[in-house]
């Protein structure tokens, strides 16, 4: 991302109410409501045809462990590097799948972000309860 395709994002996100005016700290219970009810709608998403990519929601870590889905049933970030086969869903910007497979922790975020984006309630539930609880970890970080 260009740096004033970042500056732009934080206003927008400040003039949203999910960062304070410095634009340094995030309102978690302002993200908490904007990821619940309203991503779904700013990013809509739909599982495309099947393809070569890195795993995606339900399909990726933290979930994969809980989620008992068909062979057929997994989603993936369409990425030539990738070794999963899987419905293809569209990454929130191009670069996620780069950025994905060089931070570990960054991959489980935004695969539970495409949760609440492509789930089922019981996913979209178990993705909220994940999130919280990293927002919760992320609070008594130094």
């Amino acid at each position: 991302m260009s740096q004033s395709e970042v500056s732009s994002a934080l206003e927008r996100s400040r003039r949203l109410g999910l960062l304070d005016d410095s634009k340094k700290k995030i309102q978690k219970p302002a993200l908490k409501e904007f990821l619940k009810y309203a991503l779904k709608f700013v990013f809509p998403t739909e599982p495309g045809p099947l393809v070569r990519g890195l795993p995606t929601a339900h399909s990726a870590p933290p979930l994969v462990s809980k989620i008992v889905a068909k062979e057929s049933d997994k989603y993936v970030w369409p990425y030539g590097e990738g070794n999963v086969r899987g419905q293809a869903i569209e990454p929130l910007y191009p670069s996620v799948p780069d950025a994905a497979k060089k931070d570990p922790k960054l991959h489980q975020l935004l695969a539970l972000v495409d949760v609440l984006r492509v789930g089922r309630a019981r996913e979209q539930a178990l993705a909220l309860d994940e999130l919280s609880m990293f927002m919760k970890k992320d609070e008594r970080s130094p």
